[in-house]
């Protein structure tokens, strides 16, 4: 009897025990005159106003086995029915929601209106409420105004009724963000690995790179693990909200210098370690003697550095280009100039070329131009060409 009471158990979902502000997912079992009944995730049931599915036109938006989202409000002493919320009344009823939101830590939901000094206002079941910008984002915002128009979940954390002035309420985005993100970085950490390729979001851009979330978890990618080709701005090629595959570089603990005692996770990641690299056909194709065109990406106080392809850069020496100083050097090129070069050595190890310009009275052929103008420029669809596409038609080397 016991082995059969064991096996019988065995397929019901164990019952998840929740708590007033928790959220909660079920789906539709009954749609009566005033009340919606959830199964919810976990085992336990749960009950819905009809009036919360209601649109304004008073029809009913939705139908059994749907599966919806709500806040536990209230756990009835003495029932194993979840009473839930998805919304806030209005008026001395609302206000009275508001207290009880407040007091059990319910995430409320609230639609940005205004900035102002120092925050937004945001309006919660007909009432103003204040977020300051250091609660409206998980990061600091700077222009709190495109947030205008939201309709986002925030935690009460300052209630105060007052009859003649109306209610003070301070209220907190960053910490229902915060919770959030506890809860997804104990599933992304079991997935995290040197060497595994991740997806994220990317959050912030920095002059330095660019922050990804991979769940809950932050990393960092740095403005050199972008790509092969030399990015000065990680804006130019990345935009807050894109979606990006990435491959973990390091996981390292370090001692936090705010918190001591307190350890911080640094992840670091590449976008460059998924990709090609160009050295791979740059070596078969650049060979010494090869005479090719580039574009001049910079000039410093040693040379001038020549992009003959996508990622694959060779130098120029100062003394090639007949100048005795840095300050003659940079009047002799300048960035995004074109050159007609002689590749004069090749260091596959370090992965540098060594240039020199080729003599005015020795043109080049018509398909090292061919080759130069293909990697210097994108194809019909607007991208640049494969690798192999650029380096396909490099005539072979011709020796000075």
């Amino acid at each position: 009897m016991f082995a059969a009471s064991e096996r019988a158990s065995a397929g019901t979902p164990k019952r998840t025990k929740l708590h007033p502000g928790d959220r909660a997912r079920g789906k539709i079992i009954s749609l009566g005159g005033e009340t919606v009944f959830l199964e919810l995730e976990g085992g336990q049931e749960g009950m819905l106003d009809v009036v919360e599915l209601r649109d304004g036109k008073g029809q009913l938006q939705a139908k059994v086995g749907d599966v919806m989202d709500a806040v536990v409000a209230e756990l009835p002493r003495g029932s194993r029915m979840v009473v839930l919320r998805r919304s806030l009344g209005r008026g001395a009823a609302g206000r009275t929601e508001l207290a009880q939101a407040a007091q059990h830590a319910i995430p409320v939901e609230g639609t940005v209106s205004a900035v102002n000094k120092g925050g937004v206002e945001v309006t919660v079941a007909g009432v103003r409420a204040f977020c300051p910008i250091s609660q409206l984002d998980l990061r600091h915002v700077e222009d709190a105004s495109a947030f205008i128009g939201q309709k986002l979940m925030f935690r009460i954390t300052k209630f105060e009724d007052d009859d003649r002035r109306g209610p003070n309420i301070v209220v907190s985005r960053r910490a229902v963000l915060e919770e959030e993100a506890r809860g997804k970085a104990v599933e992304t950490r079991a997935k995290l690995a040197v060497g595994a390729v991740v997806s994220g979001v990317v959050t912030a851009l920095k002059d330095y790179g660019a922050f990804i979330d991979l769940g809950g978890i932050e990393g960092m990618l740095h403005v050199s693990e972008i790509g092969f080709q030399r990015v000065t701005r990680p804006a130019d090629v990345l935009s807050v909200g894109q979606h990006v595959s990435v491959q973990i570089l390091r996981i390292e603990k370090k001692e936090d210098p705010k918190r001591p005692g307190r350890q911080l996770e640094q992840i670091a990641l590449s976008l460059k370690a998924l990709e090609t690299d160009p050295w791979d056909s740059a070596a078969l194709a650049f060979t010494e003697g090869t005479r090719t065109r580039g574009t001049v990406t910079r000039v410093t106080d040693f040379g001038a550095f020549v992009e003959l392809a996508p990622g694959v850069e060779g130098l120029v020496h100062v003394s090639e280009l007949g100048a005795h100083s840095a300050r003659q050097a940079r009047t002799a090129v300048k960035s995004g100039e074109t050159l007609d070069v002689t590749v004069k050595t090749v260091d596959r190890e370090r992965r540098r070329l060594s240039l020199s310009l080729a003599p005015p009275d020795e043109p080049l052929d018509a398909e090292a131009r061919a080759v130069a103008a293909r990697a210097a420029a994108p194809s019909r669809e607007g991208k640049l060409g494969t690798m192999a596409d650029l380096f396909k038609n490099v005539p072979p080397p011709t020796r000075r």
